[in-house]
């Protein structure tokens, strides 16, 4: 049986899928599996106690790994990890999200594959392996499109004056946030990225206002100028992965006709498609 994991930073969803290609009802949940962050050992722990016991006494024979800070340099480390977990597996493979989204979202053919979630990252995939990547240096720097940067371009347009009162008065009713909440959570607290990115229902929430539709506008156009122009493949379908392509797509897909793009496949979660692309192997 085959063990398909779909891992973020937050959660990891996995699944089986048996010799026949029909999905096994046996479904489990456990922790965010980032190796960047978490030690052999704490990864080793979720695996054991927290996976297995979900798992019961089904037999797998083969697993893929697709998961956030899965790089090229700890992809044998993440598999070994696995190893140890199941160690009568034929076939352990650890690779990228990245990879993972492009898989599900592409299939065997070409394509420009995208994630938007509270982050973003995109690559030019040939149906087997990603040729390029612009890399997505995180929020402060990047992450152009993404929950966290469309939360950090809402309070700063906001709190300069940019959105109207109007905005300000609804924002902080229905947040019963101050700006020196808003501080202390991004300055202050961790993981602030996900903090900013939470503000992205209350964008979603009012589209209706001028200024915060033009902010969305913005945010998209700058993903597809600065990371899909680079790799100069207009030709080829765009398709996206993640929450805030999946809640945006009306606007995504506006911008990206406007700017000359195809909009393929657009999938709140890659896992969906990657029963399809495992199935299919």
């Amino acid at each position: 049986m085959k063990l398909i994991a779909d891992s973020g930073s937050t959660k990891t969803d996995w699944v089986c899928i048996n010799a026949d290609n029909s999905i096994q009802p046996v479904e489990a949940h456990t922790v965010g599996l980032n190796p960047f962050h978490m030690s052999d050992d704490e990864f080793r722990q979720v695996l054991v106690r927290d996976l297995l016991p979900q798992l019961g006494d089904v037999e797998i024979t083969d697993v893929y790994f697709y998961g956030s800070g899965v790089r090229p340099e700890v992809e044998e480390r993440v598999t070994g990890l696995l190893r140890e977990a199941f160690p009568g597996a034929q076939t352990i493979e650890a690779h990228s999200d990245m990879l993972g989204a492009a898989r599900a979202l592409c299939g065997r053919t070409s394509g420009i594959a995208c994630i938007l979630g509270t982050g973003a990252n995109s690559c030019v995939y040939d149906g087997c392996k990603i040729i390029h990547n612009t890399p997505a240096l995180g929020y402060i720097i990047g992450d152009e499109g993404s929950g966290a940067v469309l939360g950090k371009h809402l309070i700063h347009d906001i709190y300069t004056g940019v959105l109207s009162q109007r905005v300000r008065n609804m924002f902080e009713q229905e947040t019963k946030l101050k700006l020196s909440d808003i501080i202390d959570k991004v300055y202050r607290q961790p993981q602030p990225n996900r903090f900013l990115a939470s503000f992205s229902e209350f964008i979603h929430r009012h589209l209706d206002d001028d200024g915060i539709r033009e902010m969305v506008y913005s945010a998209f156009s700058d993903f597809v100028n600065l990371h899909l122009s680079r790799y100069g493949r207009p030709e080829l379908p765009v398709s996206f992965v993640g929450s805030i392509a999946w809640y945006y797509q009306i606007q995504l897909s506006l911008v990206l006709q406007t700017l000359g793009y195809h909009v393929g496949t657009i999938l709140k979660s890659p896992l969906e498609g990657l029963i399809t692309y495992h199935q299919d192997s």
